[in-house]
């Protein structure tokens, strides 16, 4: 009998020692560097390759803050990526649609070009019809970033910085933003925002990945969306803010309960449909008072059971459906047509520093910005 228990007890103490070896051999979340090339001024552009211990990884340059690839598994565990772009610096360089791009000083449209603050007004340069879009001509998504590796044992980041200085583009006081991508082993990739100013001025940052969770099979129109929104911003033709929100129920714009983006997006009989070309829009997200990381939005991609969940501190998300795309631009051995792919750009509302009702994206001395938003990946089967 004792015999019997001596073996069990080295049997246990056995199993428990490879337990622990399995895993302390785990692998660990990595960061690595490479050389993605040289800007037309001579700087020098770089690679990162974030991946955490489930083999999700996202590479990241720090020319833009440009998300470029994104490997996530399907519902059988095999890694594809999921985002539109290209595989050279150079592609990036020759323009583009915002692809993976981090956008600042201001995302989305400022009609006119031009806003008051503090009683002088600003002009700002316009690439977007008459009014300014994205930052700029040279906005955030085209200028070199520095950038600092972070390692954990459960995580991975990068932290990019840049001084964008006093009337860069129009925009006044001298701002230091720092951008921080973060790749846990939850397989969700965080963004945190921050900036500060010398000079009152106006702040409005996001990422403008587009996303296709086919692995770049073919069109977004069989994702199925959902959005925490009751309301959005109304457009005019311009895609310029009326100054009103408009409430969702009943019009092809409401995704409270799952829908596919191809089921109502030709719906022109209403005229926001019809102003956007499909959805291109700023949605109003519901408020969470409980101070927890709300979830604003998902997609799920039936072929494949991958689900993406969306989570923000921002009042607003930018969905828009690549409208846009005229299958004239071709990366990763894909000719990106119309809704290849589609955006959620987290983000204060368009247009806001000329729209004294939205929530304000002015920024003073001595005051932090600071925003929030993770994308999630999992898969249902």
């Amino acid at each position: 009998m004792r015999s019997l228990l001596f073996i069990l007890a080295i049997s246990t103490l056995a199993m428990g020692c490879a337990s622990e070896n399995k895993q302390n051999t785990m692998t660990q979340p990595s960061i690595s560097k490479s050389h993605f090339g040289k800007t037309p001024g001579g700087q020098d552009a770089d690679l990162f390759t974030l991946t955490n211990s489930n083999g999700v990884s996202v590479k990241i340059s720090n020319y833009g803050g440009i998300i470029t690839h994104l490997f996530v598994p399907d519902k059988n565990g095999t890694l594809e990526d999921v985002v539109l772009g290209f595989d050279s610096l150079q592609s990036y360089i020759d323009g583009h649609p915002f692809f993976g791009a981090l956008v600042g000083r201001y995302g989305n449209r400022i009609a006119k070009g031009k806003f008051t603050l503090d009683g002088q007004t600003y002009t700002l340069h316009v690439n977007n019809g008459p009014n300014a879009l994205h930052g700029g001509k040279v906005g955030f998504d085209k200028v070199v970033w520095d950038a600092k590796e972070i390692k954990g044992d459960s995580a991975v980041g990068l932290e990019l910085t840049y001084l964008s200085k006093d009337m860069e583009e129009g925009y006044p006081g001298n701002l230091r933003v720092k951008v921080t991508y973060t790749l846990d082993n939850h397989n969700e990739i965080r963004i945190d925002y921050e900036a500060t100013t010398d000079k009152p001025t106006v702040v409005n940052l996001t990422n403008h990945s587009y996303f296709n969770l086919t692995g770049l099979k073919r069109d977004i129109l069989a994702h199925e969306v959902t959005i925490n929104a009751d309301t959005l911003v109304a457009v005019d033709d311009q895609l310029i803010p009326t100054g009103e929100l408009i409430p969702v129920a009943g019009t092809p714009l409401d995704f409270t309960t799952p829908h596919a983006v191809g089921e109502r997006i030709d719906d022109t009989t209403d005229v926001q449909v019809k102003y956007g070309g499909g959805y291109d829009h700023c949605w109003v997200l519901r408020k969470n008072n409980d101070g927890s990381l709300p979830q604003i939005a998902s997609v799920y991609e039936p072929e494949s059971g991958r689900l993406m969940e969306v989570f923000s501190t921002e009042p607003g998300v930018q969905f828009y459906t690549g409208n846009f795309l005229e299958g004239d631009v071709k990366g990763k051995g894909v000719t990106y047509t119309k809704r290849y792919g589609l955006c959620l750009e987290t983000e204060h509302f368009p247009d806001s520093p000329n729209q004294p009702r939205f929530p304000t994206t002015v920024l003073r001395p001595g005051e932090t910005y600071q925003t929030t938003t993770s994308y999630r990946f999992s898969v249902k089967k």
